[in-house]
């Protein structure tokens, strides 16, 4: 009885915050555990195509920008402010996990 050693809870881990919102444009959080889960891997794949996303659509704005008409112009600035949102949210989260490995 007196070798028995009591089991010590993990501390809670923060939740991550997800790369997407819910209908009402709240956004969305996970609590898993170190391995995660299916719901980890689609999250991390959708910030992988979120970023990849990104980064054609500033090379198209490059190509663009020159010479182009004022509705496209702002078509592109419409999805230049959403891909830089998209990025932010995957900075955010991704800060916030970096914060727990400290």
């Amino acid at each position: 009885m007196g070798n028995e050693e009591a089991a010590v809870p993990e501390p809670p881990r923060e939740a991550r915050l997800l790369p997407w919102s819910d209908v009402e444009d709240k956004p969305c959080f996970l609590v898993s555990d170190e391995q995660g889960g299916p719901v980890t891997r689609l999250a991390d794949a959708t910030e992988s195509i979120q970023l990849g996303m990104g980064a054609e659509l500033i090379g198209h704005a490059r190509d663009m920008l020159p010479g182009a008409p004022p509705g496209e112009l702002r078509f592109l600035a419409e999805r230049l402010t959403e891909a830089l949102s998209d990025a932010l949210r995957v900075a955010e989260s991704r800060g916030r996990r970096l914060r727990q490995l400290n």
